[in-house]
């Protein structure tokens, strides 16, 4: 009983909500001690403090595939269906980042197309560390708007494959949803607008002004044509170098190529000796 899905509870994506998470990995929270000792008997109000009590985010890891606490309170809001307005609480709340994910990966679950960018986006502008495990077992950092950017682009976030939802320029064609705004706007307007007065505005530079800054701009010069020189002194000398290590090697080369020679030279000698030796001693 503990394990089956409320009896008022609507399908999702035309499915028990529960069946989102794959069929393994379920059986795999259902076996595990936080799902027997912390989710037994959960009720939406009481869920709120095992999401308080979240350390890190994270799906499956292990090599006997465990799951994490957040992976298997997201399969208890799935199976209780928790009303839409204590999810957006979920999401709303800017104290515990741990249950602002966990409400902003449920929504993604069971949410629309809409749903998902009118309460995901906003929390682009949250960037707040979370800790995450890993397949392997090993945390990392990640940061609130990465975490909803993956939730709104990638096919599976935490070892659960989501549900896909429609593109958003499509929304926006359909005039269901606004156009995106980003919150970096305003500061680049700001930006063109000062660039804008500058370009129009006639400051008269003083002549002592005028001559230091035209003093720094030829130090500046200077020390570049001296570090150009320099490169092409030290280009030079790599160079040379680079030719004297040749030439010594094709000298070296040449010297033992006529050792060899010389050798050879000596050993035809030596057996023209030996060979009159022998055909002196026939004769005698």
């Amino acid at each position: 009983m503990a394990n089956r899905t409320v009896k008022d509870a609507k399908s999702i994506h035309g499915t028990n909500p529960q069946y989102l998470v794959e069929k393994i990995i379920r059986s795999r929270i259902y076996d595990s001690k936080y799902w027997k000792e912390e989710c037994f008997a959960l009720t939406a109000e009481l869920l709120v403090d095992k999401a308080m009590e979240l350390r890190f985010v994270g799906g499956v890891y292990g090599g006997n595939i465990k799951p994490t606490p957040f992976l298997c309170l997201t399969l208890k809001m799935l199976q209780i269906q928790p009303e839409k307005d204590i999810v957006v609480e979920f999401i709303k709340n800017e104290e515990f980042k741990y249950v602002r994910a966990l409400g902003a990966f449920y929504m993604r679950l069971t949410g629309s197309s809409l749903d998902c960018y009118k309460y995901l986006e906003p929390l682009y502008n949250d960037n707040r560390k979370l800790r995450r495990q890993s397949r392997q077992a090993q945390f990392e950092i990640v940061h609130m708007d990465e975490f909803i950017d993956e939730l709104l682009r990638e096919e599976r976030v935490c070892d659960v494959i989501l549900p896909r939802i429609q593109k958003r320029h499509v929304l926006e064609e359909s005039n269901e949803l606004e156009a995106k705004i980003s919150a970096l706007e305003d500061d680049l307007d700001e930006e063109i607008e000062l660039e804008e007065e500058n370009k129009y505005e006639l400051v008269e530079e003083k002549p002592k002004e005028k001559k230091d800054r035209e003093r720094k701009r030829e130090r500046s010069r200077s020390r570049e044509r001296h570090r150009s020189r320099s490169k092409e002194r030290h280009k030079k000398e790599k160079d040379k170098e680079r030719d004297r290590d040749r030439e010594k090697e094709r000298e070296r080369e040449r010297r033992d190529r006529e050792k060899e020679r010389t050798r050879e030279k000596d050993r035809e000698k030596d057996r023209d000796r030996k060979e009159k030796d022998r055909k002196r001693e026939r004769h005698h």
